[in-house]
């Protein structure tokens, strides 16, 4: 029982510490990027995992991260895929209107259950994909405002869907059979993922903003504000390592609507964004989709933990709940704003 407890409060923190560095660096990239006119996401994200690598290079040069060899090519492999999604989230923000946009990220749930459904056998039961979809109704209706289509936004769409799921089923994967902490593959593929986006970024987002990340005068409080953003995605990129790794993907995507929902209050106490009785009802509808999600997962992990060996025939890989695991296994917001 005192194993359980102490996993479920690592749970807790890692899900606690992931959704307020999430909203913290929203409200910083969004005064970032709508006040001070810095448009730049996708190098902004480039320099975030640089400084997340230089930073737990330091921690292991401290003797404080135990670095555990990973073969190189899955590490690679695993690096290039999380860039290329990042980039490719950004170029569907760019082609699309911003409710398309949120209909793409709201798409990654109920294709994440499918993946894991098709090729890691996983079980949803119909309660907990009831719950999934109130969650879904509940942040489509306080978020999607509107909906235009066109077939490049489209394509670029199904793309970041694809690779989004992928990388974070890969996540949750790689540190399981691979044995990894998620500090260890994220020093690892770090420098894989900046690679990428370090010389695809301001490609991208000169495509996307008709301007030169190089050629931007950077006034003292947007370098300021550049170094907060860069220093917050070093808890934003642990922690999102560490929730899915502790977790599942489909728990972090549902964590991450959470997220939204949050961004939506701040950005109406903190930054006087328009809040609608629309967006009220719809925060609302999401509150309780993940208070069902996460009350039917404790329950049919207890259910299952009482009976483990019909828990493993059924399912041999496992399924990751919010607060408690099966045995054997343990976003950009509604505007402009940047992928960490």
């Amino acid at each position: 029982m005192g194993e359980i407890s102490r996993f479920q409060l690592g749970v807790i923190g890692a899900l606690f510490l992931s959704v307020a560095s999430s909203v913290s660096i929203v409200i910083c990239n969004k005064a970032l990027m709508t006040n001070l006119g810095f448009p730049f996401a996708t190098t902004l994200t480039s320099w975030h995992l640089m400084v997340t690598f230089c930073t737990l290079h330091a921690a292991k040069r401290f003797n404080l991260l135990e670095n555990k060899p990973i073969d190189i090519k899955t590490v690679m492999l695993f690096g290039i895929l999380n860039g290329v999604s990042i980039g490719l989230l950004n170029l569907s923000l760019g082609f699309n209107s911003i409710g398309f946009y949120q209909m793409t990220k709201l798409a990654i749930i109920p294709f994440t259950v499918l993946l894991e459904t098709v090729f890691l056998k996983k079980q949803f039961s119909q309660k907990i994909k009831l719950s999934l979809f109130l969650l879904l109704v509940g942040v489509g209706i306080a978020s999607i405002t509107d909906l235009q289509l066109n077939f490049v936004g489209t394509i670029l769409s199904l793309l970041a869907i694809v690779t989004t799921c992928v990388g974070q089923i890969l996540t949750n994967t790689i540190q399981k059979r691979l044995n990894v902490s998620s500090t260890q593959l994220l020093y690892q593929s770090a420098p894989f993922q900046a690679a990428i986006l370090f010389v695809s970024g301001p490609l991208v987002d000169q495509f996307l903003t008709k301007q030169n990340v190089f050629a931007f005068k950077y006034s003292p409080i947007v370098s300021a504000f550049i170094i907060l953003s860069c220093i917050i995605s070093v808890s934003v990129n642990f922690s999102t390592f560490l929730a899915i790794g502790k977790t599942s993907p489909v728990t972090y995507q549902v964590l991450g609507h959470l997220k939204t929902c949050l961004v939506l209050g701040f950005g109406y106490t903190l930054l006087h964004d328009p809040f609608t009785q629309r967006n009220i009802i719809g925060i609302l509808i999401a509150i309780f989709g993940m208070g069902f999600y996460s009350y039917f997962c404790t329950q049919e992990t207890k259910k299952k933990l009482s009976d483990p060996l019909g828990s493993q025939m059924k399912d041999k890989d496992g399924t990751v709940y919010m607060g408690l695991e099966k045995e054997g296994e343990q976003v950009k917001n509604t505007d402009k704003d940047s992928h960490v």
